[in-house]
């Protein structure tokens, strides 16, 4: 099989790259990326031949003829910040995966696998598991949810009116791993949190609303989902995640400090105050998609996929903090 990855230096690209370079189905991987490494740097060498790189802007270039023979195309493409720029944000996460759409259509592949995210999903509860079939409307407070609800949607008619094309939906929890350290800490935790404070013997309490309850999974097991999708013929949907579920409790026990419930309109308040004030980058929208969005039942990975988390949520969660108090980053341009 011919692959072609589009955002293959992000978080779950370079992940997915590990996985597929050791799959002998795979036969060559083209890796799109706006900034992609050399070929005398580590991201390069470190593929054993499989993987040739292209350097294109999913909303400005014509990368189609990097699509030329492709078996299959697997969209990672998404931009989280500058979340101040939603016009930014607009073009290449909705406008943007329209093209890599269009462009799956016009060279004949077969399949199509692209990263959804539990925050699609309505509002839901979070003392059950849902499957694939809840609403994916979004949470509407939160631009990242309703863009990718948007995505979706637009999967829905491709879906319809191309039945011959095979769509795949990824939809993990929160993705995380060693070398997205340096990345996530900069998306979400700004220059005003000092990296060493989320090593577990440095927070003395753990100050979370109890209806933050939230679901986890390691890189290495979301790319070996896609690595699974790509050569089985399966459609639709896939939740996926690790056990156990996160909240205050969790938490605190596994960074060794003290649960601290405090109401969800304080965190909320707060976060929305720091985020105008410009001392952190994340907005409120996260919090309420992390309060409303539903715990996801994954039985239908494990069952049609064979899939198996390898790590824990704990140890996905500990790996990242890790990552964050070394300042870690992947191989590539983008996580540096």
């Amino acid at each position: 099989m011919r692959i072609v990855v589009v955002g293959a230096t992000g978080n779950v690209g370079i992940a997915l790259l590990r996985v597929l370079k050791d799959r002998p189905e795979i036969e060559h991987i083209v890796g799109i990326a706006r900034r992609p490494p050399g070929n005398d740097e580590p991201a390069e060498r470190g593929y054993g031949g499989k993987v040739s790189w292209v350097a294109a802007d999913i909303v400005t270039d014509d990368f189609l003829p990097a699509f030329e023979n492709a078996d299959a195309i697997v969209n990672l493409a998404w931009q989280i910040q500058p979340a101040r720029n939603r016009g930014q944000l607009h073009l290449t996460n909705v406008h943007g995966s329209r093209r890599v759409f269009d462009a799956a259509l016009a060279c004949g592949a077969s399949a199509l696998v692209h990263a959804s995210s539990v925050g699609v999903y309505a509002p839901g509860p979070k003392d059950s598991m849902v499957d694939e079939n809840w609403p994916h409307t979004g949470i509407s407070s939160s631009s990242y949810s309703r863009d990718k609800a948007t995505v979706e949607a637009m999967l829905d008619r491709l879906e319809a009116s191309h039945p011959e094309l095979r769509v795949v939906r990824m939809r993990p929890g929160l993705i995380f791993q060693h070398d997205a350290g340096t990345e996530i800490s900069r998306y979400f935790l700004g220059h005003l949190v000092p990296r060493a404070a989320v090593r577990p013997r440095f927070l003395p309490a753990v100050p979370l609303p109890p209806q933050l309850r939230f679901q986890v999974v390691h890189a290495d097991d979301v790319a070996d989902a896609y690595a699974r999708a790509l050569v089985n013929d399966v459609r639709g949907a896939f939740n996926l995640a690790a056990e156990p579920v996160l909240d205050a409790r969790r938490l605190a026990e596994l960074f060794h400090a003290k649960p601290m419930a405090i109401p969800l309109r304080l965190l909320r308040n707060t976060v929305s105050t720091a985020y105008r004030l410009r001392l952190q980058p994340t907005d409120a929208g996260w919090i309420d998609m992390a309060a409303l969005t539903p715990l996801m039942d994954t039985s239908r990975a494990r069952t049609e996929l064979g899939w198996q988390p390898r790590m824990s949520a704990d140890a996905a969660l500990l790996d990242l903090t890790d990552g964050i108090a070394h300042r870690s980053t992947g191989p590539t341009p983008v996580l540096r």
